[in-house]
């Protein structure tokens, strides 16, 4: 075997030492998970005495968890698929269709597209509880919701332009 092909197949085998940073990713998937549990059993003794803009606010806080694990899980299977394997499924537990769909400049763009509404939850979550916010801080969260979205919004266009030609 040539050396060249020796450094080929060395480098390639690298690819199994992203792995351990997948494993760990569901690691914080439980974690997430856990914390959603907790957040809902706290709230739910006190749910009868809660306001609408409080019970707004919890909600958006949920619904900011789960898109966090959702983007967990995205970044783990997808990631795993585009760099280190295919992903073999047998009949009886087939494969979610998204996973084919995405490569890797799909992940980016549903990345982006996740991480602005996170973004965005977070700063409504933060306008429904303005009382508690400063002026600074609301300003940063909408200008960081913003470049995410012009950040989005480029790489989509840039995409299409890339596999029109």
């Amino acid at each position: 075997m040539s050396p060249t092909r020796i450094i080929e197949a060395i480098l390639f085998g690298g690819r199994w030492l992203i792995v351990p940073v997948y494993l760990a990713m569901l690691v914080l998937l439980g974690i997430i998970v856990v914390y959603f549990v907790s957040e809902l059993a706290h709230a739910l003794p006190t749910i009868a005495s809660i306001t609408e803009n409080q019970l707004l606010i919890f909600s958006l806080s949920l619904i900011d968890l789960s898109l966090t694990a959702n983007l967990v899980v995205l970044v783990i299977l997808s990631g795993y698929e585009n760099f280190v394997r295919k992903v073999a499924f047998d009949e009886s537990d087939p494969r979610p269709e998204w996973m084919s769909k995405i490569d890797f400049s799909g992940l980016k763009l549903k990345l982006l597209a996740s991480m602005t509404v996170i973004g965005a939850v977070h700063l409504l979550r933060s306008f429904l509880d303005v009382a508690n916010e400063t002026d600074r801080n609301l300003f940063w969260q909408l200008v960081i919701v913003l470049a995410f979205g012009l950040l989005s919004l480029v790489l989509a266009l840039t995409d299409r332009v890339e596999h029109k030609e």
